[in-house]
């Protein structure tokens, strides 16, 4: 058999370090290659043992994991816990030293939302916008000393989500008040008043997309450039 190389294209790029539980990806192949049912069996032996494939189904020809999507959803893991995070989550979970208010943290959050320019807290690459819909920014205290925090929008920015966290972080310690994060929408550039907050504590946990029949559309939508704020 002739080995072919074959294109990918995902749904999210992340940064080195990020964690995803709900990547999408899709590849032109012929289906009488092998059967998409016995892909998934097929892909275990080859991939190391950090990255697997939970599913594979044929798509129409319109559908493109990257711009078909509606939206994006991240989990941003924090543990304030005295003694730090516990050693089985140490690779997904940020242990902070100082307690978090989560009032505070969503009340400067609920300001975040809507479409901005976010250009502050993101890494700019040129000829991309930072104008971005921020759909969901929320969070919740799952047990005493675990705070997650749950982000959705159309898509993000370079870096976009940590630094968010990492101002979002600072309100939660009182350091800033809950204002200051939205305020700094009003920069055009990125700011270094934001920390970025460490990869290993973001996932991508899933991918929103529409019906089949509107798959061409919202593509054709997505790559139209976006125009500044």
């Amino acid at each position: 058999m002739t080995r072919v190389q074959v294109a990918l294209t995902v749904a999210g790029r992340t940064d080195a370090g990020v964690h995803a539980t709900g990547q999408v990806a899709h590849s032109d192949v012929p289906l009488d290659t092998i059967p998409p049912d016995q892909l998934v069996y097929r892909l275990v032996r080859l991939l190391p043992p950090d990255l697997r494939v939970l599913a594979v189904r044929p798509v129409p020809r319109a559908f493109d994991a990257r711009f078909s999507a509606l939206r994006r959803h991240y989990q941003y893991r924090v543990c304030d816990a005295p003694w730090g995070v516990a050693p089985l989550r140490r690779y997904d979970t940020l242990s902070y030293p100082r307690t978090l208010d989560t009032t505070a943290m969503n009340a400067a959050s609920a300001l975040l939302l809507g479409e901005h320019d976010f250009a502050a807290f993101c890494r700019r690459r040129e000829g991309a916008s930072t104008v971005r819909a921020l759909q969901a920014l929320v969070w919740i205290r799952d047990e005493r000393y675990l705070l997650v925090a749950h982000v959705a929008a159309d898509a993000f920015c370079h870096s976009m989500v940590r630094s968010l966290v990492g101002a979002l972080l600072v309100v939660g310690e009182h350091r800033r008040p809950s204002d200051w994060p939205a305020g700094l929408l009003r920069n055009t550039n990125r700011t270094s008043e934001v920390t970025v907050a460490p990869a290993h504590g973001l996932t991508l946990v899933g991918v929103d997309y529409p019906e089949d029949d509107q798959l061409a559309a919202r593509a054709e939508q997505t790559r139209a450039r976006r125009l500044t704020l």
